[in-house]
Formats: structure tokens, sequence, C-alpha cells
């Protein structure tokens, strides 16, 4: 009894003193912390100012605009003093439904992203496969370099390039196997030859981000594997593309996020007035209507459906990849 009683007492008297140390450290340090840490990280903060204006400026605050879907349409003045648009605010959603050009380039935008989700999503996988394959280092370094420089290229270079090299007559391609075809002037040849620049463009950049991904599998599971006599293919199926597969799945998902938007350069620079039935695309459309029609509610009506169906898009997806127990992007 007296030992425990002892021991209580040393026990209290521990704790006693152990609140008094927090006590007086977290009183001490309220006082301290700020200043000292403004003083070694208010630098930092300083800079982060900088993109946080900017997201701001250029993001946050031309999004007050939305409003001009829902109202007439008169550029010499504010959304918010507008009046409010025809059949309850919607009468430019109305319009774009009803226009045969919108629901052509709606379906032209459909069908390229989902041709570029198709063909282009397992690309880089298996070009990843490849190169984490190779045995030569030097060799795998250079490839990487050259897989993913077309990434930086700007689709006017890209474009300019595609038009003399696959043109129909003179085109360095049709003179190397003798042939006459025109990949440029068909609507299955142009969007044959729109996916493959796509893919030939962003390949090497994504197969990049899954070899990063590679590198955090490690190299125990593949001796045991060999040890166990697992062949390559077999190791390539039960080790490598379940060690990638958050990865896949992250990428999937933004890749699904974006099966409504389009961008503008690459449709705009390799379209032709013989193909317009194919590259018209909703960005196209806004740009015709937008900008060079002013009919700027119209295309902030499209826009914003654009959007709108991108991030439904993007969470459904990612909620179904949560409930097969995978990581999402939030």
């Amino acid at each position: 009894m007296f030992v425990v009683a002892q021991f209580k007492g040393k026990e209290g008297i521990l704790l006693q003193s152990t609140k008094a140390i927090v006590r007086r450290d977290l009183t001490g340090r309220s006082t301290m912390r700020w200043g000292t840490y403004l003083k070694r990280y208010g630098t930092l903060y300083l800079l982060l100012l900088v993109p946080l204006a900017f997201f701001i400026i250029f993001r946050y605050v031309p999004m007050s605009y939305i409003l001009l879907a829902f109202k007439k349409n008169n550029i010499l003045k504010a959304p918010w003093l507008l009046d409010w648009a025809k059949n309850g605010g919607w009468e430019w959603f109305i319009k774009a439904f009803n226009d045969k050009n919108f629901i052509d380039a709606l379906k032209n935008t459909i069908i390229l992203n989902l041709l570029d989700l198709v063909i282009g999503t397992p690309m880089p996988i298996l070009m990843a496969l490849l190169l984490n394959e190779l045995a030569f280092p030097k060799f795998k370094r250079v490839a990487q370099t050259v897989l993913y420089l077309p990434h930086f290229l700007s689709w006017v270079i890209i474009s300019s390039l595609s038009l003399r090299l696959l043109a129909t007559n003179d085109g360095l391609v049709n003179q190397i196997f003798g042939a006459n075809i025109a990949f440029l002037g068909t609507e299955n040849n142009w969007r044959a030859t729109y996916i493959v620049l796509g893919i030939w463009k962003e390949c090497g950049w994504n197969t990049i981000i899954y070899l990063a991904a590679l590198t955090g599998i490690s190299p125990e599971l593949y001796e045991a594997a060999e040890v166990d006599g697992a062949s390559r293919l077999r190791k390539i199926w039960h080790i490598t593309l379940p060690g990638i597969r958050s990865t896949i799945i992250i990428l999937l998902i933004m890749n699904l996020g974006r099966i409504l938007g389009s961008e503008f350069d690459r449709p705009f620079t390799l379209s032709n007035p013989l193909v317009e039935g194919a590259s018209k695309t909703i960005s196209i459309f806004v740009y015709e209507r937008g900008i060079k029609g002013n009919q700027f509610a119209l295309s902030t009506a499209v826009g914003l459906f654009q959007s709108v169906v991108c991030v439904i898009f993007l969470l459904a997806s990612n909620a179904l990849a949560k409930k097969f127990d995978e990581p999402g992007i939030m």
C-alpha cells in the first residue's frame, strides 16, 4: 500500500510538473511562435501572394461574368446591371440547343474526346512498361527525352509541319510511300490524323508520369517473383500494373473530366474547309459566335454548359473510383 501510494504520489507530482511545463511552454511559445514563424516563413508567404493574386484576378473575378449567360446581350453594361433574358433567363441555352451548328460541334467534340480517351490513354502505359523493361539506362534516358520533347511544341508549329509533311501531292510521307493519301482532306482521315498527332504530342509527357510511379514499386517484389519462376509478362501483370493502378485511375478521372472540354488551337490549326463537318468543335463554335459574331451571352451559356457537364463527369468518375476502394482526386 505504501509503495502504491508513493507511486501515486510521484505520478501526481510528475503530472503536475508536466502540466506546468506544458502550460509554461505553450504560453511561452504563444508569444514567440508568431514572431519566429513569420520571421522564418514570411518571405514564402509574400511569394505566395503573387500566384494567389493571379488566380483571384484572372480566374475568380471573371467568373462574375457567368451572369451574362442569363442576361440580355449587351457588352456596354456590366452583367449585373442588365435585365434578365427571356424564358426566365434560359433564352441563350434554348437558342444554343436549337442551333444545328452547336449540335454538330457538340457531337464532334464528344467523338474526338472519346477517341482521345480510348486510344490515347493506353499508349503512355504501354510506353512506360516498355521503357521500364529496358536494360540500358543511357538509352532509356535518351528515349525519355525524345518522347516528351513534343509536349513543349505549340500546335501552330505542329500543324504547319503536318500540312507540309502530309500534303496530298507533294507531301514527304506520300512521296516516301509512293501514295496519294489525303490525310487532312477527308473527314475520316482527318480524325485519324488528329488523334495520332495528339498521341504523338502528349504520349511522352504522360509516360514520364507513369515512369515516376514505377519507381515506387519495391525491387524485392520482382526478385521474389523471379525466384518463383515468374516470366516477364507475369511480373508486369501481377506487380507492375497493380503498382501504378492508382496513377492510372487518377489520370483516367482527369481525362473523363475533360470529355466535353475542347482545346481551341489543336482543331483550329488543323482544320480546313474540306473537313469542317468533323473539325468544328465547341471551342471553335464559341470563337465564331462569341468573338466574331459578338454574341457573348450565347457563347457564355455554351461555355457554362460545357463546364457543368465536365464537373459532373469528374465527380461521377471520382465517386465510382472510390466505390471500388481506389484513391480518387479528392
